[in-house]
């Protein structure tokens, strides 16, 4: 015999004949149209399966009956894109940083280059707009350990500073603490006549026995008056500017354990034109010489 269909008093309904602490299941079938939708999406998928690549194996995957490849789409439009790219690399390539800077419409096209390029490699360390931040040189102050010039930019971006390069530039300052070359007294006594230098006020009796020190160990290469050199990159002391810090207790430790960033050398890594776009777009930034 059939089974009776409990209908629920309430709503009329028939139910599941299931039911958990009095509460009874409605048998609500789904609506139609969620079952179509349903029904289409499987067979959606299945004409996905088909076309496209969809199943993974060991070493390979099915390409489908289109053989599409997202990544053939993505290379293909590289080609293009460097061919569309490839008079004006030449003529970067060809021209001098002076050239670049003078013909607008080449002018037009490194900057854009440059930018790219800068915020892909070089802002991670000195910042979107070259701001630079502790230990990273700001790019936009005019104030450089090496040069502003277009020259000394490409030159440095190109080979590095204390990088593997065999071109790098190089420089290095004593461990003056570390290596014993001054007590603690003198190196407290000179640091206090660095900071002098930038109009801090400072210990004027130290100040004053730090000048011999200064004079015998550091001028030759921060200069007398401690305004820096370029030809071996020694910093300004004297222009309140500052790459590791500028407070008494910084520039003691410089003295003392010495400091020696790396900067890579970008000819490894990027061709020669790019390093002129890049060389361009730095100089731009607003501190180029």
């Amino acid at each position: 015999m059939p089974t009776k269909i409990e209908k629920d008093e309430i709503t009329g309904k028939a139910t599941t004949g299931h039911e958990w602490d009095g509460v009874k299941e409605l048998d609500t079938p789904l609506p139609k149209w969620w079952l179509y939708v349903f029904y289409a999406t499987i067979v959606w998928s299945i004409g996905y399966y088909v076309l496209y690549p969809a199943w993974p194996s060991f070493s390979s995957y099915t390409t489908g009956a289109l053989n599409y490849s997202a990544r053939s789409d993505i290379a293909r439009d590289l080609r293009e894109q460097a061919q569309q790219r490839a008079p004006f690399v030449d003529r970067i390539r060809a021209a001098s940083l002076e050239q670049i800077r003078s013909d607008p419409q080449l002018l037009g096209f490194t900057m854009a280059g440059g930018r790219s390029v800068f915020a892909e490699n070089c802002a991670a360390c000195h910042g979107s707009g070259g701001s630079g931040a502790k230990g990273f040189p700001n790019l936009a102050d005019d104030d450089w350990l090496w040069g502003g010039d277009l020259e000394a930019i490409h030159t440095t971006i190109r080979t590095g500073i204390r990088s593997s390069h065999p071109d790098s530039r190089l420089s290095q300052m004593p461990r003056f603490g570390l290596d014993g070359m001054l007590t603690t007294a003198q190196i407290n006594d000179v640091a206090e006549y660095v900071l002098s230098l930038s109009t801090i006020d400072t210990d004027k009796a130290a100040t004053q026995r730090g000048t011999a020190i200064f004079s015998e160990n550091c001028a030759v290469c921060h200069g007398d008056k401690g305004q820096g050199n370029l030809e071996v990159g020694a910093p300004n002391l004297s222009d309140k500017i500052w790459l590791y810090g500028g407070d008494k207790r910084s520039v003691t430790q410089i003295i003392a354990n010495s400091r020696n960033g790396v900067m890579p050398a970008w000819a490894d890594r990027l061709d020669e034109a790019t390093i002129k776009m890049l060389a361009v777009y730095v100089h731009s930034l607003g501190g180029g010489r």
